[in-house]
């Protein structure tokens, strides 16, 4: 007997999920989700990921049970597994999602590929939301990703048993990683999803449009969807449809245009996401190649350390990053403070600055956070400098100091332990613009900007729905809330 093989990576639901699906027309089929120790390893890895990805594999292995078969799991490399499961119980066909993932998962599809050619096993893969591979050019993409956002969602497949050993789904201790400490940390599973969306569009997003800028009110206000949307317990389309049915049934004005910018946002999500998909590098190397060298010499360990641990003298700045060491999650704009801080007040590279925040976000996706850490840092060449005051992002978002004196206990209590501030932002930033200025002037720059541009520009802006002082038609930052990795 042959098998249908569906490979689970970062799509961990049975609802909208088209292999299952399809893979269940063609005969009995080993629903596969594959623990590979080169990825626990990677630099962007962190124990959060897995706290997540197991809770919701927990849910996921009983929710294919009601269908009839377990999921099964295994651990090793995957062309290693894929090998023994096919010398076992021979494979017909492997049926997975596209995935736009980080440099370890795209080395490892194309040797899954490969092995796949060499057995003659065809592979079918699937989009998984709005990111076209292969994509040729930027123009029409906005029309794809609207006609695959109103696509019919595949239902849930019954699944004969099939007699195959399942796998114990380990914790994260068992497999060598140290405890996960974020106790605030949201839950994973498909589940916990449906939740969050029916929560966020029966009430918690109508005020979303206000709520998203502030870390006082964006624990509530936004979605929360992102961790889910990064792991795949729900689909961008199943919360798109969601999303405009409860538009097309609401009448008043201030929700209607509360819940379409989140419909913005999602665009957005994808848009920087197919970012990466079309150009891989990025993960690694400046977006225009005429900025290496801007920043590469200039690290200093001190200043990483501080702004790594939260203790750079800006109360903002260090209570979002020790908010972040305990939950896992940030809103938007204050992800892109951090960023812009550590970019400009400090002159740290994104690529060693990226890599923290990447272990600190439960909801990393690498599609976004790449190419968010690039923009936010000045190396895209086709976006304007965003350089964050965090005594104005204070101002504008904290003014009663309520989050800053939750995440920093000795500003509360007027401690005097609360260290001063580690440079002088004003002068900082000037020194920063003159640098870059600097580099933007060399027409190799130039040129080479415009070739970015043409290739990673948007042809077609989200709508024009306005949220708080940003422009309409400004590029969505960081999100989380579609940006930096989110959709909340």
């Amino acid at each position: 007997m042959s098998f249908e093989v569906v490979w689970f990576k970062r799509d961990l639901r049975v609802h909208d999920h088209a292999p299952l699906a399809k893979a269940a027309a063609f005969g009995p089929v080993i629903p596969l989700y594959i623990i590979e120790p080169s990825l626990l390893s990677g630099a962007d890895y962190d124990p959060c990921h897995w706290t997540f990805a197991h809770r919701s594999l927990l849910a996921l292995r009983e929710s294919l049970a009601h269908l009839g078969q377990p999921l099964v799991v295994r651990q090793g490399e995957c062309v290693d597994v894929l090998k023994s499961l096919h010398r076992t119980h021979p494979i017909v066909r492997l049926w997975s999602h596209e995935e736009t993932g980080n440099g370890l998962t795209y080395a490892r599809d194309r040797a899954v590929a490969k092995w796949a050619r060499a057995e003659n096993i065809e592979w079918r893969e699937a989009p998984n939301g709005g990111v076209v591979r292969r994509l040729k050019s930027r123009d029409g993409w906005s029309r794809i990703w609207e006609s695959r956002m109103t696509e019919a969602q595949s239902t849930p497949p019954a699944l004969p048993k099939t007699e195959i050993e399942i796998g114990h789904l380990p914790a994260g201790p068992e497999l060598g990683l140290v405890s996960d400490h974020r106790a605030m940390a949201q839950p994973g599973g498909e589940t916990a999803a449906q939740d969050l969306l029916d929560s966020f569009l029966s009430g918690r997003g109508h005020g979303y449009h206000r709520a998203m800028s502030s870390p006082v009110t964006a624990f509530d206000g936004c979605s929360r969807l992102s961790p889910h949307l990064a792991y795949g317990t729900i689909s961008t389309r199943q919360v798109v449809s969601r999303l405009r049915e409860t538009i097309s049934q609401t009448e008043a004005p201030g929700i209607r245009r509360a819940l379409r910018a989140f419909d913005a946002r999602l665009h957005w999500r994808d848009h920087f996401m197919q970012k990466l998909e079309d150009e891989p590098a990025i993960e690694f190397h400046n977006f225009v190649r005429g900025f290496d060298g801007l920043r590469e010499s200039d690290h200093s360990e001190e200043r990483f350390a501080a702004w790594a641990e939260g203790r750079t003298g800006y109360p903002m700045v260090d209570a979002c990053m020790r908010c972040l060491h305990q939950t896992g999650w940030l809103n938007f704009r204050m992800r892109a403070m951090l960023m812009s801080f550590a970019a400009y007040d400090l002159w740290l590279h994104w690529r060693p600055a990226g890599l923290h925040l990447a272990r600190l976000f439960v909801d990393y996706e690498p599609g976004i956070h790449w190419s968010q850490s690039q923009m936010q840092s000045g190396t895209t060449g086709m976006n304007t400098l965003r350089i964050y005051s965090p005594a104005k992002q204070q101002q504008d978002h904290d003014p009663e100091f309520a989050f800053i004196h939750r995440w920093i206990p000795e500003l509360r209590e007027n401690s005097g332990k609360y260290p001063p501030p580690i440079v002088d932002h004003a002068e900082a930033v000037k020194e920063a613009r003159g640098r870059i200025a600097e580099f933007r002037r060399r027409r190799a720059v130039r040129e080479e900007v415009q070739a970015v541009t043409e290739k990673h520009g948007s042809r077609k802006r989200a709508p024009r729905y306005r949220t708080g002082r940003r422009k309409p038609d400004q590029p969505i930052l960081f999100e989380a809330e579609p940006g930096f990795s989110d959709a909340s």
